[in-house]
């Protein structure tokens, strides 16, 4: 990866899916601001610190609001069915993201994003894998995970014409790598990472 003088490295993208309907949240969550910044601004800004090219994907009738404060250089990409489900999201994003790259995929309302983690997540993808993701009471989380582009695409593609709309249908169909709980809980002590926001309450700090 590259130094941190010169950025993140090009040949890694991020997808962040900012597409659902917040229902339980009882409005909008990711203008919601967390320590004086919306939700999906946190998100974007955690990936950013490991990827050179961003695709924030919304539904095609998203509140122009969600993504107003987003850096002019993060590219906001429809996903063409309303609600369709994360999988249809994840394709939209992968379809707009280079061939040959390497993907980070986040949801949007995970604003406590350790960089560090998502870095090890990239670094687990040997030539042997095309997915990883972060082990969790000995199964894989769905998300945050890391994908080769171009070998998810083509899996992504074939499941959603198969009416496939999970996104742990995936992982099932890729051959992943698994991060060891005790491995990345030395970078992410308080299992930040895997926090996500579906209703006012998880806003509170965890204990």
């Amino acid at each position: 990866m590259a130094g941190a003088d010169q950025g993140p490295d090009r040949r890694i993208g991020a997808i962040v899916l900012a597409g659902g309907r917040s229902s339980r949240f009882g409005r909008d969550k990711l203008v919601e601001p967390i320590d004086g910044r919306p939700m999906l601004i946190r998100t974007v800004a955690a990936v950013a610190a490991v990827a050179a090219d961003i695709v924030v994907v919304t539904g095609v009738d998203a509140d122009p609001a969600v993504t107003a404060g987003l850096p002019p250089a993060i590219r906001i990409v429809d996903d063409d069915v309303a609600y369709g489900g994360p999988l249809l999201g994840l394709l939209a994003g992968l379809a707009a993201l280079r061939p040959g790259s390497v993907a980070v995929v986040a949801g949007g309302d995970m604003p406590w994003l350790r960089s560090d983690v998502l870095a090890s997540l990239v670094a687990a993808l040997d030539p042997g894998h095309d997915a990883s993701a972060l082990e969790l009471a000995g199964r894989g989380e769905q998300l945050p995970v890391a994908l080769r582009r171009d070998a998810a695409f083509e899996v992504v593609r074939r499941l959603t014409d198969l009416g496939e709309r999970r996104l742990g249908a995936l992982l099932e169909a890729l051959d992943g790598a698994l991060i060891a709980e005790e491995t990345w809980r030395i970078l992410d002590p308080a299992g930040d990472t895997l926090r996500d926001v579906d209703t006012p309450g998880d806003l509170a700090a965890p204990g």
